[in-house]
C-alpha cells in the first residue's frame, strides 16, 4: 500500500475504509478511539463541520476557524486508551500528534475525555 493511500490517522488502512467512513459518510464511530482518530483526520483537512458535529453540546465552540494558524499535520500516535468501548458511556484517550505551523515543528501532547449518548461519541474535552 502506497503512503498517499492510507489514512491520515496512521492506521494501516485506506481512508475509505478508515476515517472517511466517519467524514465522508452518515457512520458513527464506535469507540472513543476511532472518534478521536477521525477528529484528527478532519483536522488534517479542515473539516470544521465534522469537528463541531463530535463535538459534545457542552463544551462545543460556536465556530471554529482553522484558517487562522493553517497547520500542516504530520502523524499522530495514541499512547493509551481507556475504556471508551461500544458498550461503554465513558473513554479517555492520550496521544500525540505532530504539525508544522510557519515551518516550525510542534507536538500535541493531549489526554481527552470522550463521552457516548444515545449510542454516539463526542468528545467532551482534554488536559494539555
Amino acid at each position: 500500500m502506497k503512503q498517499l493511500d492510507r489514512c491520515p490517522c496512521g492506521a494501516p488502512a485506506e481512508y475509505p475504509a478508515c476515517c472517511g467512513r466517519y467524514l465522508d459518510t452518515d457512520l458513527c464511530p464506535d469507540t472513543a478511539e476511532a472518534l478521536m482518530r477521525s477528529r484528527y483526520v478532519a483536522y488534517v483537512r479542515g473539516r470544521t463541520d465534522y469537528l463541531l458535529s463530535t463535538w459534545h453540546a457542552s463544551t462545543r465552540p460556536p465556530a471554529l476557524d482553522l484558517k487562522c494558524e493553517p497547520a500542516r499535520w504530520l502523524g499522530l500516535q495514541v499512547r493509551r486508551v481507556e475504556a471508551g468501548g461500544p458498550s461503554d458511556r465513558h473513554g479517555i484517550v492520550e496521544f500525540v500528534a505532530r504539525y508544522k505551523i510557519g515551518g516550525r515543528a510542534h507536538r500535541l501532547h493531549e489526554t481527552s475525555r470522550f463521552v457516548r449518548e444515545e449510542g454516539r461519541w463526542f468528545y467532551v474535552d482534554a488536559v494539555v
